[in-house]
């Protein structure tokens, strides 16, 4: 959906520290800016849900089903706790309160091992298709719930399938309202269902329509030419070749930003049950699943990554 919205309503320009300093591998030294592109650290996280809670393959899984369904959320999420173990790295798991509600102890584990707990939503309903008011009850249920099983304070939000839309931009009061410090459901790409395209690239503030203010990190895209490719994980990252992906990231760090990369714990789980789709989701869905896991440790491996809270700390747009 083409956004209608002026650029300073998504975002505003005079809200951003000038020169925020990176978190870098080598962050307890002075760290001039050129010095740190190569090291820069970036937001690694992951949205934790099940094969059957994916938007795409809505129309084909009917939700009254999901609690008949095999759970497979805990083994995979368990294989991408692994590989962050094996490179000491901490990530930001932004938890469907669906599964908190029925895995409780995959939250307790993700906490347990030093990651940060984010929101994911409750019922993985795309925003647009909800009122404020069931939109707020659910976020904050989910929340709550969260907190309890994490013993941590719940201050970031991502949203199904990124559907805070220029239709949606509503849900950025209610975030604010229920305590949320940042946000990164905003994607600036067009797509069939998620984009603002004309929201700004760079991690920052973003202004509700109330006037309030709530940080986001967008989801990262790198330029190709005149165009802006999505390179921040997902499905981009099964469909596209590994170095486009790599390419578009590297780019981002060499300007000096960092990028987030996000992943589901089904797009390593290869042997996921086949749902009878259609062709289109079946393509996004189940595309490269079988090479998903090989990326994402060389991923892992040639980029420096921590949490979301961490990373926009050093951007000097969180309080320690």
């Amino acid at each position: 959906m083409e956004s209608r919205i002026p650029l300073p309503a998504l975002r505003n320009p005079m809200s951003r520290p000038s020169d925020p300093t990176p978190v870098t591998a080598n962050s307890g030294r002075e760290n001039p800016r050129a010095d740190q592109k190569a090291t820069l650290a970036n937001a690694f996280t992951i949205d934790v849900e099940d094969y059957y809670h994916v938007s795409a393959l809505a129309s084909a899984i009917p939700r009254d089903t999901w609690g008949d369904r095999e759970s497979r959320v805990s083994a995979s999420t368990e294989r991408i706790l692994g590989m962050l173990e094996e490179r000491s790295i901490k990530g930001t798991f932004f938890v469907l309160g669906w599964v908190a509600n029925h895995v409780p102890q995959l939250v307790k584990r993700i906490a347990a091992l030093g990651h940060e707990v984010a929101c994911h939503g409750y019922s993985h309903e795309l925003i647009y298709r909800q009122t404020p008011s069931v939109f707020a009850e659910e976020t904050q249920r989910s929340k709550s719930l969260l907190e309890d099983l994490s013993g941590q304070s719940v201050t970031g939000y991502r949203a199904a399938s990124f559907s805070i839309t220029p239709r949606s931009r509503w849900a950025l009061d209610t975030l604010i309202e229920l305590g949320f410090e940042y946000d990164s459901s905003i994607f600036p790409v067009r797509h069939d269902r998620y984009g603002m395209p004309g929201a700004a690239r760079e991690p920052g503030y973003v202004l509700a329509p109330s006037g309030g203010r709530i940080v986001e990190f967008p989801m990262s895209t790198a330029s190709f030419g005149p165009l802006r490719v999505p390179v921040s994980g997902g499905g981009y990252f099964r469909l596209l070749p590994y170095w486009f992906t790599r390419h578009g990231l590297r780019q981002i760090n060499r300007g000096g930003l960092p990028f987030t990369f996000y992943l589901h714990p089904w797009e390593i789980d290869a042997e996921q049950p086949r749902v009878d789709a259609g062709v289109v989701s079946r393509f996004r869905h189940y595309t490269n699943l079988s090479k998903c896991e090989g990326r994402l440790r060389r991923l892992l491996g040639e980029f420096h990554f921590t949490t979301m809270r961490n990373v926009l700390r050093a951007q000097g747009l969180l309080s320690i």
